[in-house]
This record gives structure tokens, sequence and C-alpha cells, in this order.
């Protein structure tokens, strides 16, 4: 049996958001990595081996990975949303590319998942109905002054954003100076989404304003959308406001 990875993206956390795909690659494996709060999502199945790890060993668990499906195994990685933002896939295709020759013959699927920022604008409306992009804020694999530069241009080039990463125990003061550096750009009253835990039962989601917004409302289970200076708040009696960016730009 030749071996195979499949980078499985779980989706926002409940099992209704799983694709079938995903669903059908985890019950396809043999062995499951992952970091192990993920890997704790998943039920597995007679004979599947489970290979947690912690938040910052990517690599590690990619080459581990890789090293086991080269001996034969069918192998999944999986992540939290989709595989491709700010996860497991590019660490994959990084040890691909710096590994061993055997690593670039394997059968490697990357299989998609839903992303916070589109389970966070799907409970709000539609944030990013226009133009938009996501940002990490953490500086762990980049300098903060590449943030700040990157949350200046894509602020002033009218952008709404998606902020992954806004906080941590050992990164409290980045989301409150990124607020502060769109304030440079962006007027005070531009909308501000704070979605924690979306989809899952202890969701939590806030509208507010960039002149108001307080960064002690996320942590790492947060995804921060700010809208551009277009987004709109549809304000609806005895519901939830709809926000969304509209179509067209002037």
């Amino acid at each position: 049996m030749s071996g195979r990875l499949a980078v499985i993206g779980l989706g926002p956390g409940p099992e209704a958001q799983l694709t079938g795909a995903a669903r059908a690659a985890l019950e396809a494996a043999s062995d499951l990595f992952g970091y192990g709060p993920y890997l704790a999502r998943v039920v597995l199945g007679p004979g599947q081996v489970a290979h947690p790890s912690d938040n910052r060993e990517e690599i590690g668990r990619a080459g581990a990975a890789l090293a086991l499906a080269a001996s034969g195994r069918r192998v999944a990685m999986v992540s939290g949303g989709d595989p491709g933002v700010f996860a497991m896939a590019a660490a994959v295709c990084e040890a691909v590319e710096t590994g061993p020759e055997a690593w670039r013959r394997l059968e490697i699927e990357v299989v998609p998942g839903v992303t916070a920022m589109l389970a966070v604008a799907a409970r709000c409306g539609a944030p990013l109905g226009h133009d938009f992009c996501a940002l990490s804020l953490s500086d762990n694999l980049k300098p903060w002054a590449t943030v700040e530069a990157r949350l200046r241009a894509a602020a002033a080039a009218g952008f709404a954003l998606a902020l992954y990463n806004p906080a941590s125990r050992a990164r409290p003061w980045q989301l409150a100076r990124a607020f502060d550096v769109l304030r440079e750009v962006l007027p005070p009253e531009t909308v501000v989404v704070f979605g924690r835990a979306a989809l899952r039962p202890d969701e939590r989601i806030a509208v507010t304003r960039l002149g108001r917004a307080d960064a002690g409302m996320a942590d790492m289970a947060t995804c921060v959308l700010v809208g551009s200076a277009e987004t709109r708040v549809v304000a609806r009696p005895g519901l939830p406001p709809l926000v969304y960016s509209p179509r067209s730009a002037t």
C-alpha cells in the first residue's frame, strides 16, 4: 500500500460544519496528527492512532506525518478551520520543500474547511461581502513592524480586514496596538466585529465601532473583523443587526 497524506480542515468546531470530503478523509486515515485540542475533536475509528503535539511544533509535526506517510501509512493532518489559512498546509509544503526526496513523491491532498473569518462573517451578515484581506497579528514568524505596515496598507486601500491570532497570554498588547494603527487611517465609526467561538455553543458575537473597540474583548479563540469605511450596520427591531460591506465601491 502506498502512503499518502491528507491535510484536513475541521471547520469552526461543530460536526455539522465538517465537510463530507473532510469526513471521508478522516475515516480513510490510519494515523492522525494535529495540535492536541484540534485532534481531540476527532472521534477515532477502530485501529486509528492519534499523534497529538503542541501548538508551536508545526514543522516537527509535519515532518513526522510525512515520514510516516512515506513508510506506507495513510496519514491525516488536522487543522481547525481551513488548513490553508494560517494553518498546517503551509507547514507541510515547507517541510516537503526542505525534506528528503521521498516526501516529494507522496500523494498529498489538502481538504478545505470553513475558516474562522467566514464563520464569524456568516453569523453577522456579510462584512466580507466586498474586497477584503486576512492578517495574522502574531509576530512569531514575522516582525511586528511588518504587521503594522500591512495593517496601514490594507486599511488605506479600502479592504475590510479579518484579524487572526489577535491575543494570547504571551502577546496581550498587540490587538490594542493594531487598533491604534487602524485609527490612524480609518474613521472612528468603522465597524468592528468580535467573533469568539463562532458556531460553537460558547459563541459570542459583538458589534462595535473602531473608536470604542476594546482589545480586552478578544482572546485566541476570537477572530476580529474590521470593516472598510463603507461597511454598514442595518438595525433590525428585536433582532441582531446585519453587518455588510456593499458589493460596489466608490
